[in-house]
This record gives structure tokens, sequence and C-alpha cells, in this order.
């Protein structure tokens, strides 16, 4: 009895948790190292491999003109209030004449009289900057009074983003990737178009809601399948490749606004495209990561024989035994996980919460960096200065991550998000106030011109960190539930993005408190980063049990000792490392290959 509990040792979770369908003790464990045995078997990153990434990064950019199309459906046209010659105050798209003649002081009588004067918001004409003749706001002139009504469209699609991140990442882990990815092809062609024929505003927020809710899945499924198709030495430069798609995308949206005219003639267009993605259905197959995690070998087998056809690998000659064990394991049935087992884990629910909040910082914080750089500007000036910061942190958060890894890579932007949004808030009114305590308009511009600065940075440093953070959670995350977790720390950024539209509904009332939160959870983020495992060169984790011994390396080599030589760390890392246990079992004293060495899967 003493021999079967100790042997019961070895199924050990992290947190000592049995799991609830233990392997037979003498399986081999090749079928789960597919990193390390099963794709080099099929050709590694060969032209099967290739093909299939290449083509997640053409939904990528239908995705961002979906994005981005706010700031050209919703933008607010260009007004103001100006006394016409009946003396109502009416907008306009500039000054009345008589208004630029007049002296300064009539000028001035003017301008008094008609801010006192109600502003007939139903008449006048408005202006688009946004290359648009017509959007959403001018069809039903969601102006003055009704101009919440804009900001309420513009939380529906981010709202429905959130939803979409997190059931469908649930489904993708139950269901597959690619049902997930049709079936949201299918509906977003539905929702989108009709979006396009919406009769009113209530319709257009609702239909937007779905079609949010669709595009998420959609980028959701796309990015676990990139992923999940990459080894270790490919991931991240893929996932980057797809973000500069991305950002090529949001530079490409004015040209196709100002192609178009009008938004009905915009929205179709950037729906139609998604009809090339029904094919996918037949070019892509389903994960074959997710196959074997979860235990679905027939299906498995027939795809493990079609990449090693595409990619010419013989599979007669097999040295390491990898379709044998397949047929061996092809009679047990198919078992999935959803993302609620996270909560009965011991260091991977740490972590995940930990890229939540990172996630939602660096999208929160970098709508306070936006607005002190833009202040209510919708020219193409400025968004175009948007998209170029967003591709300038992408091309340099490939380098860094290279040189420092992806801890020490997150760890570096985090900490210039915190120092630049400090600067911003505080030190700089400190040194106005007590170097230039006299003159107040240089004080003033210089406080101006170091603000933008700092936003700049902080923009840029923001950006970088909440797609690292992303791509990071995907990495930490079991493929038995990376949908969930991924869609986790994605539906957090969209709780990020969301501040920008509430902000403008409350006409920025609590900016600077909102300002000061998010900048405290950048240095309670700067605390926790330094616990998270790297992931660098290593295999993704394919079961719950892998997941649970990505312990974190340490950051300094004397740290490393002070840890090797602490007997509680051992011990907290591996049950199967007690004294009792190797005494009774002593073919096991020695870790296996898939335990941890300090962090890191050996």
């Amino acid at each position: 009895m003493a021999t079967l509990r100790l042997d019961g040792l070895d199924q050990l979770s992290e947190n000592g948790a049995v799991p609830q369908t233990p392997e037979p003790r003498g399986s081999s464990k090749l079928l789960s190292r597919v990193d390390a045995a099963v794709l080099p078997f099929l050709g590694g990153f060969g032209t099967y491999q290739r093909r299939l990434v290449a083509l997640t990064w053409v939904p990528a950019l239908l995705i961002a003109f979906s994005q981005f199309s706010d700031s050209f459906l919703l933008a607010q046209p260009k007004s103001a209030c100006a006394r016409n010659e009946s003396g109502l105050a009416m907008p306009s798209a500039s000054p009345s004449p008589s208004l630029l003649l007049a002296p300064e002081p009539l000028v001035a009588d003017a301008e008094s009289a008609n801010d006192s004067a109600p502003c007939m918001c139903s008449e006048g004409r408005f202006e688009l900057q946004s290359g648009l003749q017509q959007n959403v706001v001018t069809k039903w002139q969601l102006v003055c009074d009704e101009e919440w009504k804009v900001h309420i469209a513009k939380f529906s699609l981010l709202v429905g983003s959130i939803f979409g991140y997190l059931l469908m990442g649930a489904m993708a882990d139950w269901l597959g990737r690619i049902p997930v990815l049709l079936v949201s092809v299918l509906s977003v062609l539905a929702f989108g178009l009709a979006v396009a024929f919406s009769v009113d505003v209530a319709m257009f927020s609702t239909l937007r809601f779905f079609e949010g809710f669709c595009l998420a899945a959609i980028r959701l499924s796309l990015f676990v399948l990139r992923i999940e198709l990459c080894l270790p030495g490919w991931r991240f430069s893929m996932t980057m490749v797809a973000s500069l798609v991305v950002v090529g995308g949001q530079l490409l949206m004015p040209g196709l606004a100002a192609l178009c005219r009008d938004w009905q003639i915009l929205q179709v267009l950037i729906i139609v495209p998604f009809v090339l993605m029904l094919p996918y259905v037949w070019v892509f197959p389903e994960s074959l990561r997710w196959l074997l995690a979860t235990q679905h070998y027939q299906r498995a087998k027939k795809q493990m024989y079609s990449i090693a056809r595409s990619n010419g690998v013989d599979t007669a000659t097999d040295p390491n035994g990898i379709l044998s064990e397949l047929d061996r394991e092809l009679q047990q049935k198919p078992r999935t996980s959803c993302i609620t087992q996270l909560s009965s884990t011991r260091n991977l629910w740490k972590s995940t919460v930990v890229l939540c909040v990172n996630s939602l910082t660096g999208y929160g914080i970098h709508h306070c960096f936006a607005r002190s750089v833009l202040e209510g500007s919708t020219s193409h000036l400025h968004y175009y200065a948007l998209a170029g910061i967003a591709m300038a942190s992408c091309v340099v958060l490939c380098p860094v991550v290279v040189g420092f890894g992806r801890r020490g890579g997150l760890l570096t932007f985090m900490i210039i998000t915190a120092l630049a949004s400090l600067l911003q808030l505080g030190l700089l009114s400190l040194i106005g106030k007590y170097s230039l305590r006299h003159d107040t308009v240089l004080r003033d511009t210089l406080n101006r011109r170091f603000s933008v600065a700092f936003s700049i940075i902080g923009m840029f440093s923001s950006r970088a960190v909440s797609t690292l953070s992303i791509f990071y959670c995907a990495e930490i995350t079991p493929t038995v539930i990376r949908g969930g977790g991924v869609g986790l720390v994605l539906a957090s950024a969209g709780f990020g993005m969301l501040t920008a539209p509430l902000m403008e509904l409350h006409n920025q009332k609590g900016f600077f408190l909102h300002h000061v939160i998010l900048t405290c959870c950048t240095l309670l983020c700067i605390i926790c980063i330094p616990l998270l495992p790297e992931t660098a060169g290593q295999p993704l984790p394919e079961t719950l049990a892998e997941g649970e011994g990505l312990l974190r390396r340490p950051l300094l080599p004397g740290e490393q000792h002070h840890l090797l030589a602490r007997p509680e760390v051992r011990e907290y890392s591996r049950v199967q490392d007690t004294p009792l246990h190797q005494a009774v079992n002593p073919s096991n004293s020695t870790a296996p290959s898939s335990s941890t060495a300090n962090g890191v899967r050996t």
C-alpha cells in the first residue's frame, strides 16, 4: 500500500492535487513533447507550417480595418455655434464673415452672446475631417444632447469583443480552434453587413456588439493557431509580423475611408473580404497540439501523415517510435479541459493574473498618454502619429525581447511606462513651480513640451507592454486551456480600451485620478513581473501539470545559487524529489525530461 501511494506521487501537480485521470505509469511521453519530438519528426517549421502562418496574416489586416473603423464611422464633425442673420445660434463649419470682419470688442461681445444663446444642433452643416462625407454621427445628428449615443456605440464594439474573448476562448478549448473560426467568420459576415443597413443608432450599436463578438473570436482563434504552429525559435517573430500587419491596416484606413466617402460603403468594403476566409475550413486543419493534448488521436494520426507529406518527410523511418506510440494510444477517449480549472492550480493562475493586470494597465494608460498628445484633435496628422508610434513599438520590441527575454523585455518597458507617467504627473509641475516661478508663460510652454515628449515615450512603451503581455500569456498557458487563457488577457486589454470612451462620456471628469490609479498599477506590475517564468526558447506546455512546472528563473546569478541551496524550494517545485520518494523509487531519483530546473524545463 505504501508503494502504491508513493507511485501516485508521480502524478501530483504543483499544488499536490491529483489529476482527474492519471496516465498509466509505463506510458511514454513522446506524444506530449510536441516541440521536442513530434514537430521535428514531421519536418519542423517546414513549408506546411509556413504557408499556414502566412495565411493567418491576411485576416489580421481585415481585423485591423474593423478595429480602427470607429475613428471614421463615429468621428465627431467640426462644427461651431455662430449667429446667423436672424439672430439664432446654429452650428457652422467656420465662423461667420461678420464676426471675422468685426473689431475685437465686437467679436468678444458676439462670442459671449453666442455662448449664452441656445445652440440649434439640428440645423446647419457639419464638416468631417476623417475622409468621409457622411458617417453615423452626421446621418443621425448625434451632436450636443445626442452626443452620448456616440460613446455608447463605441462601447458596443469593445464590450462585444470582451464577451467574445471570454466565451469563444473557452469554446476553442472545448470544441477546437477551427470550428470557432468557421462559426465566427459566418457570423461576422451576417452582422457586419447588417450594420451597414442600420435604420437608427440603437440598431447600429446592437449589431456592432455582435460584430465585435465575432471579430474577437476570429482574432483569438488565429492568434492561438499561429502560436501552436511554430517552433520555439519562430513563435515571437511570426507574431510580430502579424502585429506589423495590423499597424499596416491602421495606416491604410484613412485612404480606404477617402476612397469610399460614405460610411455604409466603407462598412461593406471592410466586411466583404471576410468571404475569403470561408475556404480556411478546408485549408486550415485543426491544431495538432490541441488534438494530441486532448487525446483526439485518430484525427491527429491523419493530420500527422498529411503534414509529413507536405514537408516531404518519409514516415517509414521513425527512430523514436512516435507513430508506434500513437497507434498504441488510438483507443484513448478524448478529454478536454476548461479555463475554470485554472483556479485549482497553484502557480499558473498567479502568472495569468499578473499578465491580465499588465495588459489592462498597458492599454488603459495608453489612452492617458494619447489624450495628452491629441487634446481632442482628429486630424490625419495625429492619426498617423499614433500609427507610427505603434509601428516603432513593434520594431523595437523584437531586439529587446531577443536580448532580454520575455520577462526582461516586459519589465523594461513597464519601468519606462511608469517613469514616463510619474514624470508627466508630478515632477514637471514641481520643477516649473520652484524654478520658473515668475515666468508663467515659459513655465507653461516647457511643461507642455515635456508633457508631450513623455506622453510619446509612454505610448511607445505601453503599447509594447500590451503586445508582449498577450504573447507571454500564450506561452505560459497550457495547450488544453490556451484559448481561455489568451481570452482572459485579451478581455483585460478590452477593459483597458474601455477607459477611452468612458472618460469621453464623463467629459474627462476624474481624468487625473484615473491616470494616478493606472500609474500605481504600473508600479504594482513592476513588482510582480519578476515572479513570472521565462519562456524564451522553451517548449509550450501541453497539460496543466506542465504549466505548473514553469517556475521563475532567478534574475541574478547569486539568487540562483541561493535558491539551489534552499531545500524548501526543491520541495515546493517538485514533489518527486522528496528524500522518502527517492529512497523507495531509486529509478526516479534523477529528474525526468519534463521536470524543471529552477524554472526552465529541461
